[in-house]
């Protein structure tokens, strides 16, 4: 068969900042530009208020490490546009970093409250101090002044010993989990550098200390922070001073309210989604699936949606499907939210998928959606492909190869802004494909922009679009919600 090779080189995203033009480093356009929303005028944030809850020291601990973020702070690292100093948060996002002793809770040290806590057993100690860190942040949540975040500050031996518990499951259960994971496996494809999987079938095992406290935290409508000694202290295995300051305060700028950077979109406005499944829970033969929906506006903000329960089907394999009936309440769940949050409809959905989408979901997402102009539904895959090319390093990053009619993306690879690659292993391409046409050069520049859609961090490294990068997380919050209706907006899952 011959073979049919076409490379072409994409160019880095380009980003947009609160002054004019645009830049493809989020770091340097916060420097020379501000956030995004500066561009709002009077409805840009001018202070960012932050309330501090947990033990005494580790309060502490925030509270210099916040004071020393108002000022300049080196990364040690002669590499300078990988590693460029924080300049303060006030200088780089135009807005004041507010800490209040009226936004602070600590936790009773005279009672010891939490040191008989982690006495407990396993069970009762996860919830015990779960609800040290809800009530702390109910109760600021209720004040009239309230803080716009709250930093949850978790010692070493909180993370220790509550990070995450074996779930309460009943035999039948755990061998419907174990019987699913081992289906799961058959045949699968480890996913490649920069991807984290969507959720196995194991994480029906555990329960997730940070999982559950965003979720608590959510019933109160607060964004919550979680600050550990590796964010707050300067130790050879943390990263850098400057690089925690710079991906602490990004996050910490967009679940204020903030907007830090947009995408730069030059057509019509546009949804992107990622739909995937998490796992709701067990029943005696097999496992039960929800669909999830990340959403993001070309313009902005995000949200996230549950939809129906998707029970497993074995004729479905390893992977879950939506019918027809549920793809179409889905797409409607997605075109109301998205013209909720922006005022108006979009004229534009691209909807992403690691599964491929089988035919009941193509008529059901384009009966929901059939009075949006432009729909695109696009498989992003996991692949064994591989590129070498001659010389000291892998493939540039944005580089993609058509191969006899395969669209093979390069999420991941070298930088030469950089002048290096900042990753352990040989990168690994996504596979584009569609049921139906699309211009495969346009996908692929979107999926390479939405890896820099992540505001949880200001990293310029990651590999996978922020439609996808989520699932795993949101599904396990969505988990922890029960059958309550959870919060739509991205904030509280990031």
């Amino acid at each position: 068969m011959p073979l049919d090779l076409e490379i072409t080189q994409l160019g880095s995203p380009a980003l947009e900042f609160g002054g004019p033009g645009h830049f493809t480093d989020q770091k340097t356009g916060l420097i020379q530009a501000g956030p995004f929303d500066l561009r709002f005028g009077a409805a840009h944030r001018s202070q960012v208020r932050v309330g501090l809850v947990g033990p005494s020291d580790m309060v502490q601990k925030a509270q210099q490490w916040y004071s020393r973020c108002q000022g300049t702070i080196t990364s040690g690292n002669d590499n300078l546009a990988q590693y460029p100093p924080f300049y303060g948060f006030k200088s780089i996002f135009h807005s004041a970093l507010v800490l209040d002793d009226r936004w602070i809770v600590e936790f009773s040290e005279s009672k010891q409250e939490l040191t008989k806590a982690l006495e407990m057993k396993p069970r009762p100690r996860f919830e015990k101090v779960l609800s040290f860190y809800e009530r702390a942040t109910e109760r600021l949540s209720k004040m009239q002044n309230r803080p716009d975040v709250i930093v949850c500050c978790v010692p070493e031996n909180v993370a220790r010993t509550c990070w995450s518990i074996s779930q309460d499951l009943s035999p039948a259960q755990r061998r419907a989990v174990k019987k699913e994971s081992e289906r799961t496996k058959m045949g699968q494809l480890s996913f490649f550098e920069g991807w984290e999987p969507e959720e196995t079938p194991e994480d029906l095992l555990s329960r997730d200390f940070r999982r559950a406290l965003k979720a608590r935290a959510m019933q109160h409508r607060m964004p919550i922070q979680i600050g550990r000694d590796h964010l707050f202290v300067d130790s050879p295995n943390n990263q850098d001073p400057a690089t925690r300051a710079w991906n602490m305060s990004v996050a910490l700028y967009y679940k204020a309210g903030g907007i830090p950077w947009r995408l730069k979109v030059d057509g019509p406005q546009t949804c992107y989604v990622g739909v995937s499944f998490h796992h709701m829970k067990t029943t005696r033969r097999h496992l039960v699936h929800a669909s999830i929906a990340q959403a993001f506006s070309s313009d902005g903000d995000g949200f996230a949606i549950r939809g129906d329960l998707v029970p497993w089907r074995p004729e479905q394999g390893r992977n879950v499907h939506l019918t027809e009936a549920q793809a179409v309440r889905l797409g409607e769940q997605i075109l109301g939210a998205y013209t909720e949050l922006t005022g108006s409809e979009p004229r534009r959905i691209v909807i992403h998928k690691t599964s491929r989408f089988e035919e009941p979901e193509i008529k059901g997402f384009k009966a929901a959606l059939s009075q949006v102009p432009i729909v695109e539904l696009i498989n992003l895959a996991p692949t064994m492909f591989r590129l070498v090319q001659y010389g000291a390093y892998p493939p540039q990053r944005g580089t993609l190869c058509m191969v006899n009619g395969g669209a093979f993306l390069f999420t991941t690879g070298f930088m030469p802004e950089w002048d290096t690659y900042p990753g352990p292993h040989i990168p690994s391409p996504v596979r584009l494909a569609s049921p139906g046409p699309i211009d495969a050069i346009r996908a692929a520049n979107e999926v390479l922009g939405l890896t820099r859609m992540n505001w949880n961090t200001a990293s310029n490294t990651s590999g996978q679009p922020v439609t996808l990068r989520f699932a795993r997380r949101v599904g396990g919050i969505m988990a922890e919600c029960g059958t309550s209706n959870p919060e739509p907006s991205m904030r509280y899952y990031m």
